[in-house]
């Protein structure tokens, strides 16, 4: 298990433009710098975050007749079929990361920009980047798109029988695909050029004995088309995700979720709002002291709100600062040992494969398939493109996703107030171990060249995005979500998964155990 350690703050110096940039980023995206009404002081439910868990709280509370106040300390970006939006992760600007003036993602490339509240967020720990959203919509605006179900033996195996695997099957995965449109690429998709390189994973896997299974995904296949034929600007088509689909792409949860709340008129949706600390008061309301920042991180107010019920959804990393910190300083002081425990990075690893017949070719993003094996530690490997690189350079890439037990507890540093873990070295070696022996075997079989080295695929990217834990339903919470010492306080997001959803993306398990714990809460009003 992990050490816990502050997190690591990185001392950069600012961009001297700096302020260059943020006019050019008011003059491209003016509706972010917009005003922010405040939040009110009172509301029977605030919301922290808005990303999966977080949204369908909202909606859920909002259509059983709870008025709910949405606290998110990003900006609410707009689509559009011809603006560039967001940054594109080639040559990324500070539209794409939360107050960082530095990046290095997996293509080991460093690049620098101007200092601003953009859409990533890359938490620096001892051993370990972490990769999450920081803008309304959460995870849903900077993820690949894949939403995968785990197998039943391997649910069971991380969640212990704390839920009920057929109850998710029965009822609430089939709820999430039916509200998030989900669905796998159809054929003229596959088929297009910039899906080349899919069509020629399958095909090596294929060779290597595997047969791939098609991957659900939460992109809108008639914008792809739209790119295809010209009536739309490229991004899916042009290795754009991570940093956010301009054009709408991706079915993210502005458009479904967030957006349906909002239409019942009991939830506000309010960006540019950092919750800082969370407490309750002997009565039992609890209390939220919240930062409103401009787009630049410009303070514009400190402001102390009330709620008789609050819900915690600002991520694995935001959700167990708030709890740690909270416990540590005694606002409270009833939250037990567990909370910041159970913290792994669901076995990220990267990988690439070489092959010829691809390169020249567009850079989709949406995964087209998968594979399992347990040949050894059980993983999985998705088709994947390449982030940063909009066009094909023969590499095929993977992301597998390695059944890992390695868990890590957050700390609190009295000194500086600091949460943070630190992950072991080891842990992340023997995963990568572990999908590269997987991946190699594919080369061999396929006759392809392995351990592709031209942008510096090595399979050893020290970072992840599907952080879990913290949390964790059943330890720091019941099995419903409703946190131990705290009534009226629940976890609702990838904090209470405990490190990993069985070699798959964790979002819609993540979706699916909301709406299984929001639907459970409402009905016994608590």
């Amino acid at each position: 298990m992990g050490s816990a350690v502050p997190r690591a703050e990185v001392a950069l110096p600012r961009a001297a433009a700096e302020p260059i940039w943020h006019e050019l980023f008011a003059q491209w995206v003016p509706e972010i710098f917009a005003p922010v009404a405040a939040a009110p002081e009172h509301t029977e439910a605030i919301v922290i975050g808005s990303g999966f868990g977080a949204a369908v709280s909202a909606l859920r509370l909002a259509r059983a007749g709870v008025a709910t106040t949405v606290l998110e300390r990003g900006s609410r970006w707009p689509n559009d079929p011809w603006r560039e939006i967001f940054t594109g992760d080639d040559l990324p600007d500070g539209r794409g990361f939360w107050h960082s003036t530095s990046f290095t993602g997996v293509t080991k490339v460093p690049m620098q920009f101007a200092d601003f509240g953009g859409v990533l967020d890359c938490t620096r720990f001892q051993g370990i980047d972490v990769w999450s959203g920081a803008a309304v919509g959460g995870g849903s605006v900077v993820f690949s798109g894949a939403m995968i179900a785990p197998e039943r033996r391997l649910f069971d195996h991380v969640f212990g029988g704390v839920i009920d695997y057929g109850e998710l099957e029965r009822v609430y995965y089939p709820r999430v695909r039916a509200a998030l449109r989900l669905d796998p690429m159809p054929g003229d998709i596959y088929n297009s050029g910039p899906f080349t390189h899919s069509r020629a994973w399958d095909d090596q896997v294929r060779k290597a004995g595997y047969q791939p299974v098609p991957s659900d995904s939460i992109f809108n296949w008639d914008v792809l088309r739209g790119e295809l034929s010209g009536a739309t600007r490229a991004s899916a088509t042009a290795g754009r995700s991570n940093l956010g689909n301009s054009n709408g792409a991706k079915f993210d949860l502005n458009q479904n979720y967030l957006k349906e709340a909002e239409a019942t008129g009991r939830a506000k949706i309010y960006p540019g709002h950092r919750v800082d600390t969370i407490a309750q008061e002997a009565g039992g309301r609890f209390v939220v002291t919240v930062t409103q920042l401009a787009p630049t991180g410009a303070v514009r107010g400190k402001r102390t709100l009330t709620c008789d019920k609050l819900f915690l959804g600002a991520g694995s990393v935001g959700t167990s600062e708030l709890l740690v910190r909270a416990r540590e300083t005694g606002t409270l002081p009833e939250l037990n040992e567990h909370v910041g425990d159970g913290w792994g990075t669901n076995g990220d690893v990267v990988l690439a494969r070489g092959s010829s017949s691809v390169a020249g070719h567009g850079q989709g993003v949406p995964s087209a398939s998968r594979i399992f094996d347990d040949t050894g530690i059980a993983l999985s490997l998705e088709n994947w493109y390449i982030p940063g690189v909009p066009f094909e350079t023969g590499a095929l890439a993977s992301l597998a996703m390695v059944l890992d037990p390695t868990r890590a507890r957050f700390g609190y540093d009295p000194a500086s107030g600091g949460v943070g873990l630190a992950w072991p070295r080891r842990a992340q070696e023997e995963v990568a171990a572990a999908a590269r022996a997987v991946d190699r075997r594919i080369a061999d079989r396929a006759g392809a060249l392995a351990e592709y080295s031209v942008l510096g695929y090595d399979a050893n990217a020290l970072f992840t995005a599907h952080p879990l834990g913290g949390a964790v339903l059943g330890r720091a919470t019941d099995a419903y979500g409703r946190v131990h010492g705290h009534p009226g306080l629940y976890v609702m997001d990838g904090a209470a998964i405990p490190g990993s959803t069985g070699t798959v993306n964790p979002s819609l398990t993540i979706t699916a155990i909301a709406e299984r714990n929001i639907e459970a809460i409402i009905r016994e009003g608590r």
